[in-house]
């Protein structure tokens, strides 16, 4: 099913179209975007959107596909949060804010549907090479500088991640609850 994360009525379509014809046993919130721009400059229709995206959704999201696995008292839910869930980050004010939001959110889940049987915790990725982060990584100063700090000495690649959710998702996990779990390669140890 296909949908504007930045746009409200779209994702409630699409969670009723998925309900419509589906039963949700693990629900993965992974989309995000970003933007760039000093604090002083941000322009408040990229702070909307990004918010709308990153978290908004999430919200949705979970509650519109949550409801029917706290009702069966069963369900996974593995939102994406970030390292700049704990860290400010340089220029992107709306993500890390948006994403500390994601992280709050997965433990007020968490404390509401735990005793329901439904698993809300959230994976952070450190630095990945994807999309998102090409102009970081195309900027050899900053990649160098942020490289440096990466105890495993390389970014992460989405397989990396993907791991970690496979895992939150899996019967392994039932007693895990609320965790946000960082896959830095070492950065918050360093």
């Amino acid at each position: 099913v296909s949908t504007d994360f930045s746009d409200r009525n779209s994702v409630e379509q699409a969670c009723a179209q998925v309900l419509a014809g589906s039963r949700v046993d693990v629900l993965v919130n992974n989309a995000g975007t970003q933007e760039r721009h000093a604090a002083l400059d941000f322009p408040l229709a990229d702070l909307e959107r990004v918010m709308a995206v990153n978290f908004t959704s999430v919200f949705q999201l979970c509650q519109a596909l949550g409801a029917p696995m706290v009702a069966r008292g069963e369900g996974k839910i593995v939102n994406l949060a970030s390292l700049l869930s704990f860290q400010g980050g340089l220029r992107v004010p709306a993500y890390a804010a948006s994403k500390g939001a994601v992280a709050q959110l997965t433990k007020a889940l968490c404390n509401e549907w735990a005793g329901h049987g439904v698993n809300v915790n959230a994976v952070a990725p450190g630095y990945v090479s994807t999309e998102m982060n090409a102009a970081l990584e195309a900027d050899s100063g900053r990649r160098e500088q942020i490289s440096a700090r990466i105890p495993a000495g390389r970014w992460a690649e989405p397989e990396d991640i993907a791991g970690a959710v496979a895992f939150l998702a899996s019967p392994q996990a039932d007693y895990v609850h609320g965790v946000i779990l960082p896959v830095d390669g070492g950065w918050m140890a360093r």
